[in-house]
């Protein structure tokens, strides 16, 4: 299936969509043996929680976004917390690379319509990653720029206007109905992607195109795959 309008820009949420956010990986990494098996996997599963809970107050860098779901999770399973830890995890940040043939996918897209970012980045780590893509984006949106997070509602108001579109004429993707595709519905826009890379549930009453292969993604606009 092809959506049956020819987009202003084709919008995407960075990290985990198309950079492979491997801060789990990187907090086990960083923490070695400080963090023990046995809670490890609450660990990281609280971290996250508190990583989307720490994005919906008041806007604060990504860096302290990074330290105090860290604190709190450390918290929560009895480990002791140290900044300098938290401080390595985020600065690993702009090192991780796009999932396999993410940057073949959005130069083919590119060919069709102007593509953008609109990321849960500081801008100096997001124009590092969008680097990282090896594709031309016309736009890079970051939640420093907007001072706010996705979900919050207001940042999908901010690229509405920042890129002078109404929902109607953006087809956005994301990794994540959490994080993306619950607001981008609220807020009216319909031509979604859902890319399934697996660490989120299938909310399919949201309305969007599924997709497990990014390479699928140009066919959804009407072009042969990369």
């Amino acid at each position: 299936m092809a959506f049956d309008i020819k987009p202003k820009f084709a919008t995407f949420d960075m990290n985990g969509t198309l950079i492979k956010f491997s801060i789990n990986d990187t907090m086990r990494e960083i923490l070695g043996d400080r963090l023990p098996a046995e809670v490890a996997d609450e660990y990281l599963r609280i971290c996250k929680a508190y990583r989307i809970d720490e994005c919906t107050g008041a806007y604060q860098p990504f860096h302290q976004i990074v330290a105090r779901s860290m604190e709190r999770a450390s918290r929560k399973v009895g480990l002791e917390y140290r900044e300098d830890e938290a401080r390595a995890v985020y600065e690993r940040v702009p090192t991780w690379g796009p999932y396999p043939g993410v940057t073949e996918a959005l130069n083919r897209l590119a060919e069709e319509v102007p593509l953008v970012i609109i990321t849960n980045s500081d801008t100096a780590h997001a124009v590092r990653l969008a680097e990282n893509l090896k594709a031309p984006f016309e736009v890079i949106i970051s939640a420093e720029e907007m001072g706010v997070y996705k979900p919050r509602l207001s940042a999908f108001e901010y690229m509405f206007d920042k890129l002078g579109v109404t929902p109607d004429e953006i087809v956005h993707v994301s990794a994540s109905p959490m994080y993306d595709h619950r607001s981008a519905a609220i807020m009216g826009i319909e031509n979604k992607v859902y890319v399934d890379r697996g660490f989120e549930h299938d909310e399919h009453w949201l309305g969007y195109e599924r997709i497990t292969d990014i390479a699928d993604l140009p066919v959804l606009f009407g072009l042969p795959r990369p």
